[in-house]
């Protein structure tokens, strides 16, 4: 008894001893196997072709298959909490986008917690967006549309892709600056916006640009300007914001890499090196650039910096204009 009680206690403990040996050799041959990355948008658009576009690479530079999955609806949120309650072993990847920011002031609160559930491993890319009203308009500069607004009883009209998106909040942010009246006509796609630009039936949109470039290009729509930091290499020749009196008004799509918040440090770091290294590549770059994207390439600290300043910045504006998520 003695004997098979000692064999018991023997075999458990080696059992014990090996546990973290077996589990450091699983992190250090991740990815061992195919690797899920959720994008919370249907195939075809921006944020798909762009998350393809890196898997590519990061299959390349890691020696396993990225598998983009396509979780869209509810404002992103049905990937996001895909992604939370995955196992945190390296094998779920979030290819998180702008409205993660978002979702918490615009939904109340969510079935996860945003801050503590899943954690930043690196940015990808920014979709700029830009200032785009109709050509036959005579204001040419940022200026002459919000005077044209002030001179308005009832300010200025915007069509943006729904309540609380990026082109909405931008629109938003530049009424509250400019201290002018809007209203935002909600409609179904950039194409939809365009329409009603060209109809003359709204004076402006914020939108990414290159679903605009063809109207842009033939003279029909004109750009005022970009709101980001600097000018974007989409469209170099956009002045910002900033550079027109408007210097608060920076907004912009974006995507980046999560992951479930347990997931080792050693991976995410393998990862995030992946991640940098897919985005310095000069083919890369190029291709999201045809996507209307502005490649990035930060370390999970400064991403995880960028999503808390976002969330700040977009509550505040949400809060005080009573936007509600549809």
């Amino acid at each position: 008894m003695n004997v098979t009680r000692r064999a018991v206690l023997g075999a458990a403990a080696a059992s014990l001893s090996a546990a973290p040996a077996l589990q450091a050799l699983a992190q250090s041959d991740w990815p061992s196997r195919p690797v899920r990355l959720i994008s919370p948008y249907a195939a075809g658009g921006a944020s798909d072709i762009s998350a393809r576009i890196l898997a590519e690479h990061l299959r390349g530079t890691l020696g396993q298959t990225f598998l983009v999955e396509n979780k869209p609806g509810a404002g992103t949120r049905i990937a996001n909490e895909l992604a939370a309650r995955a196992a945190p072993d390296g094998y779920t990847v979030l290819y998180a986008a702008a409205p993660y920011a978002t979702a918490e002031a615009l939904y109340g609160k969510q079935a996860f917690d945003p801050r503590k559930d899943l954690k930043p491993v690196a940015m990808a890319a920014l979709a700029p967006l830009f200032l785009i009203v109709n050509s036959e308009t005579p204001f040419k500069t940022v200026k002459d549309f919000i005077a044209f607004g002030k001179a308005r009883p009832d300010g200025l009209t915007f069509a943006s892709p729904g309540a609380g998106s990026q082109p909405h909040l931008a629109a938003q942010l530049l009424l509250r600056d400019a201290g002018v009246k809007g209203l935002n006509a909600h409609v179904r796609g950039d194409a939809v916006a365009y329409t009603e630009l060209l109809a003359g039936r709204v004076d402006a949109t914020f939108t990414a640009i290159t679903t605009a470039l063809p109207h842009i290009e033939s003279g029909k729509l004109r750009v005022l300007g970009v709101a980001s930091a600097a000018r974007s290499p989409i469209y170099p020749q956009a002045p910002t914001l900033s550079e027109q009196g408007f210097p608060n008004v920076i907004a912009s799509g974006w995507y980046g890499f999560m992951v479930p918040a347990a997931t080792p440090a050693s991976i995410t770091a393998r990862l995030q090196a992946a991640v940098i290294r897919a985005l310095s590549d000069a083919t890369v770059k190029s291709k999201l650039l045809a996507q209307g994207l502005d490649a990035r390439g930060t370390t999970a600290a400064e991403f995880g910096k960028f999503i808390e300043d976002e969330t700040r910045k977009w509550t505040d504006v949400i809060r005080k204009a009573g936007i509600k998520g549809e």
